[in-house]
């Protein structure tokens, strides 16, 4: 036998087993990747929209990366930070204050560092799923924690997020069974891909409905702070009695475009963060000090995230317009930014689109617009405002120019 051949007997079942990369299935993105590289090749003078990506268009602040560069050149940052330092966890409390009106929360004990909100949402299954334990996950969504829990040998549930309940989870269909064996309940608001935002009200339901049936919550805010309209950010630690039942993941990717540097938190009930903290020194030792330390003086600057909030404002407004105006009904959302918009049936005396995913490619192929489809609950595409553009007449252009090419079809909604 040779080396080749025995390895491929040996990969873990929860990733495939002997049969892992044999897959011939090819998954959304990647079907999005080879058919945005085949309009480009078709249409090489079209400019391709990417309203798809996920990520901000632009740099960190330029504060932000000073701070790097001269934190970067002290010999003292050079060292493992561990489970982090205490500068980041202090103004990580602050900023829960100041911001979110989170208020009591103890740096020391209450807060820990994470190389971005993905690898949290990786170790927290670690830290109490058994072999049939339930987390609870809501479809579309971020389905890392989920993963994760099935290779522990937990179970799934997962409730979809549907437009006539605002695109909240409904807690009350779940079972008696399923609320036993639970341990974990996952919430993303606002929401990624629905941009949905929760609702004070909601939160007390679930804090409610954690306390009644044991369930710990785990609260992934990585929008939170992204909002706009009058909204104001909402923590789900700012509800009465939630830091008694979970805790939430904080994240500096998207509220101040610093994605690639890999900085969040964990904050909230003592015992989640102290078993946070074993299993990550099991995983990791620590995000570079430099980086932890230019996160404090993002923290500590709120207002960057006001101004990346008002460019997205800006952009939902002018999208949501264009959309509205093609026949598309939209709503604008009150935070993140993503615009979650429900499919046309087809097109007038044309061709019928039975699934998001078919005219997303329809979209990629005929109109060179890149968006991300969803087919869990309903059918929609994910609008993303972080397309490239610099400046506000660039912005209008891009917008001009999506609304010009619905525009020569004739939609059937």
């Amino acid at each position: 036998m040779s080396q080749e051949s025995y390895i491929q007997q040996l990969f873990a079942e929860r990733i495939g087993g002997n049969q892992f990369g044999k897959d011939t299935v090819l998954y959304k993105f990647e079907k999005i990747k080879r058919a945005k590289m085949a309009a480009k090749k078709a249409h090489p003078d079209v400019e391709l929209i990417d309203m798809g990506v996920g990520e901000p268009d632009e740099m960190a602040f330029p504060g932000v990366v000073e701070t790097l560069q001269t934190e970067a050149a002290k010999p003292e940052n050079r060292f493992y930070a561990d489970n982090g330092i205490p500068e980041f966890k202090v103004a990580a409390a602050k900023y829960m204050e100041e911001i979110f009106g989170v208020k009591g929360i103890n740096p020391e004990t209450e807060v820990n560092h994470t190389i971005g909100s993905k690898p949290g949402l990786a170790m927290i299954p670690q830290i109490f799923i058994n072999p049939g334990d339930i987390t609870i996950m809501t479809v579309p969504g971020y389905p890392v924690m989920g993963t994760h829990t099935k290779w522990l040998g937990g179970e799934v549930v997962n409730l979809p997020l549907l437009k006539e309940n605002n695109f909240l989870p409904d807690l009350d269909t779940l079972t008696e069974d399923q609320k036993r064996r639970a341990k974990l309940l996952y919430l993303n608001y606002p929401n990624n891909p629905t941009g949905a935002s929760a609702t004070r009200e909601f939160f007390e339901k679930v804090v409610h409905f954690a306390r009644e049936n044991r369930v710990i919550v785990i609260h992934d805010a990585a929008y939170a702070a992204l909002t706009f309209d009058g909204e104001k950010p909402l923590s789900f630690l700012s509800v009465d009695g939630a830091k008694e039942v979970g805790a939430e993941i904080q994240s500096l990717s998207k509220a101040y475009n610093m994605t690639g540097w890999r900085m969040g938190f964990v904050v909230g009930n003592e015992l989640i963060v102290k078993g946070f903290a074993t299993v990550k020194d099991n995983y990791d030792s620590g995000q570079f000090m430099a980086i932890q330390k230019a996160a404090v003086h993002a923290l500590e600057h709120p207002e960057i995230t006001e101004e990346i909030s008002a460019k997205y404002s800006r952009r939902h407004d002018m999208l949501v317009e264009a959309l509205r105006e093609v026949g598309f009904d939209v709503e604008k959302p009150k935070g993140s930014f993503y615009l979650y918009v429900e499919i046309p049936k087809g097109i007038k005396g044309g061709r019928r689109f039975e699934s998001a995913e078919d005219f997303s490619q329809y979209l990629i192929t005929e109109k060179l617009i890149s968006t991300v489809p969803w087919d869990d609950a309903g059918h929609f595409v994910r609008f993303s405002v972080t397309f490239q553009a610099k400046g506000i007449e660039e912005e209008k252009r891009v917008i001009g120019e999506i609304k010009k090419r619905l525009t020569e079809t004739e939609f059937e909604f």
